[in-house]
């Protein structure tokens, strides 16, 4: 079965998370996805550990779907060669600090006289504009000036950062969103688009509600730890084992949620008989739960309230995540061979009725397929001896 973007061609340039990430997904989707470093490698992302089989367990979490050439863009024959993938390609993803692409003159203004259907994605920390244009943004700084840190922590402590490269991660949504958009529409008019993708334009939108009480009233959200600005209950309780979180984000999931605690009073309690109510008295709302709570184990708990159909789930380990039988029976994992052992990957959560998303390729080593796209797509010895003796990698 064709998946939908089998006839895209994707020249990655990019690093990190990120860029790599979003063009990981359209690899998902079926393009042929090219990544392309210098001689020796320029993400720094390969260097940080864990490593299994010499190569970066980070690094392996964003290019599976991807094959790999070393070129050397800043040499007359590597410039070359990359002008001759351009010619055969849809997309160029990159994520060079602002002017790098013109420097080594390999900007869209440059590429599209050479294909005018080429479809051109910077990923910056601030964009192509603007007085922060030029700077570096690195996902933690992203969280501190976006606004996010100042939400996240416990109440009176310091502004915490989120576990994961947040800003990265929903960056990489928008690369592939935004590049398959851009793909739509040049099935109309036939020509190519640049994208200015900024992780500080795509974090600040992800402000969504807490942004939205600020610009409507005035309201400046305070951390709250695992409690909600808006809504109660809404938090992580302690059981008589590990704690669980329990969203009961209405009237009537608390109702249900009073009843499987088996104490139906409370929803008929002045204090709690609505949300607002139950803001105004939530910590002592939040200890008369947690004081029934401490009685069973959590898999009680999520099991008497999930039958309820009250939103709730044990506070996991990833180990304890990634062993959930949900996620088993929807084959959230994958193990696939680099070349050198196994490697086990997160799989796409993309889930089609009509299609089935596919790894075709584990991540690959550091111009592990240089050889094999020159051939295939130049089809000029002459660029694989060049590059043989240049770099003596193949």
């Amino acid at each position: 079965m064709l998946q939908p973007l089998h006839d895209i061609r994707v020249l990655d340039l990019s690093r990190v998370y990120a860029a790599p990430a979003g063009a990981m997904t359209l690899g998902d989707l079926g393009a042929d996805v090219i990544r392309i470093e210098p001689p020796g490698g320029s993400d720094s992302m390969r260097d940080w550990g864990p490593f299994l089989h010499g190569e970066s367990t980070y690094y392996l979490s964003a290019n599976r779907n991807k094959r790999s050439v070393v070129i050397d863009l800043k040499s007359d024959d590597g410039r070359a060669q990359f002008l001759d993938l351009v010619k055969q390609s849809d997309v160029i993803i990159e994520n060079f600090k602002s002017g790098t692409m013109k420097k080594l003159k390999i900007d869209y203004e440059t590429l599209r006289t050479i294909n005018p259907k080429i479809i051109f994605c910077s990923v910056t920390g601030f964009g192509q504009s603007g007085p922060l244009g030029e700077l570096p943004g690195f996902d933690p700084v992203i969280q501190a000036m976006s606004g996010l840190m100042d939400v996240t922590g416990q109440p009176g402590g310091e502004a915490t950062k989120v576990g994961i490269p947040i800003a990265d991660i929903i960056t990489s949504v928008y690369v592939a969103l935004s590049i398959v958009a851009a793909i739509r529409q040049r099935d109309f008019t036939g020509e190519g688009q640049s994208i200015d993708l900024s992780l500080l334009d795509v974090q600040i939108a992800s402000m969504a509600n807490v942004a939205s009480a600020y610009l409507n009233t005035g309201m400046i959200s305070e951390r709250k730890g695992n409690q909600h600005n808006n809504v109660a209950p809404y938090q992580v309780f302690q059981t008589g084992d590990y704690p669980i979180m329990i969203c009961a984000g209405n009237d009537g999931l608390y109702k249900k949620m009073c009843m499987a605690l088996n104490h139906p009073e409370w929803a008929e309690d002045e204090r709690f008989v609505n949300n607002a109510q139950r803001k105004k008295y939530e910590n002592e709302l939040a200890k008369m739960i947690e004081a029934v709570l401490l009685n069973k184990s959590s898999d009680y708990w999520v099991q008497i309230l999930a039958n309820a159909k009250v939103p709730v789930g044990r506070v996991n380990t990833i180990e304890q995540a990634l062993k959930q039988e949900q996620i088993l029976y929807r084959e959230g994992v994958e193990t696939l061979d680099n070349g050198s052992g196994p490697v086990k990957l997160l799989a796409s959560p993309l889930r089609y009725s009509g299609l089935n998303v596919s790894t075709r390729y584990a991540p690959p080593k550091l111009g592990e397929h240089t050889e094999e796209i020159l051939k295939e797509l130049l089809n000029n010895r002459d660029h694989v001896s060049s590059f043989n003796a240049r770099n003596q990698l193949i």
